[in-house]
């Protein structure tokens, strides 16, 4: 027989088979009147991650939209084999349950996705712990990975966004925040060019003295020579 509920300010008449999806992060409170069995299913989030990437969809921005009382027979199917599998005691092993959790996540990314939004760029937090790491290892080989790590983010999430944030690329941030590095201890005077080069990250002396040139239009020589004397 149907089913009353409700949730939030919307009251329901449920039958079999109605599916309702719901986003993550949903906190609302649900409420069922009369006796019922339901069957709930929750996808994880990094399943979701990769049928957005099967799909040719950004991980980071895929999501899936309210929906109520939804009558699909394919989310159906893939939900009552699963419950199936699970009664059995798991007979076919967690790939054949991962599978049959990612056709349902690519059905319903391709049925039920939230509408895309256009990231601004990465929040004022992600933002201080990229550039602090970055600062605190400027005289380090730096990966995108691991940058990305930082922000908790995917690679190339982080090129799109940082770009945004900051006017440049992650490269170029790099390279001219290691060119500021090395303006300041060429003013110090304490320390050979070579060594310099070592201490802002660039590969080698030569690195430097490029990077240099086509940042600031100087050469690390020229600096040096403006520095007062020790």
């Amino acid at each position: 027989p149907p089913v009353r509920g409700s949730c939030g300010v919307h009251r329901f008449l449920y039958t079999r088979g109605d599916t309702d999806v719901l986003p993550a992060g949903f906190a609302d409170v649900w409420h069922e009147d009369d006796p019922n069995t339901s069957l709930l299913l929750e996808l994880p989030a990094s399943l979701v991650r990769r049928a957005a990437m099967d799909m040719g969809r950004d991980p980071d921005t895929a999501g899936l939209d309210l929906r109520h009382q939804l009558r699909d027979p394919q989310i159906e199917h893939i939900a009552w084999a699963l419950d199936a599998e699970r009664m059995a005691g798991h007979p076919n092993g967690l790939l054949y349950a991962e599978s049959l959790g990612l056709a349902l996540a690519v059905h319903l990314l391709g049925r039920c996705a939230a509408p895309a939004r256009s990231p601004r760029g990465l929040s004022p937090q992600q933002l201080r712990r990229v550039t602090a790491y970055i600062e605190e290892h400027l005289d380090q080989n730096l990966s995108l990975e691991r940058l990305a790590d930082v922000a908790e983010i995917s690679a190339s999430h982080l090129k799109t966004l940082f770009k945004r944030s900051t006017g440049l690329p992650v490269h170029e941030y790099v390279v001219q925040r290691r060119v500021e590095r090395a303006k300041a201890l060429l003013a110090r005077g304490d320390l050979p060019a070579s060594q310099v080069a070592i201490e802002a990250g660039f590969a080698h002396q030569s690195h430097m003295a490029r990077c240099m040139r086509r940042v600031l239009g100087v050469t690390p020589t020229a600096l040096a020579r403006r520095s007062p004397r020790r």
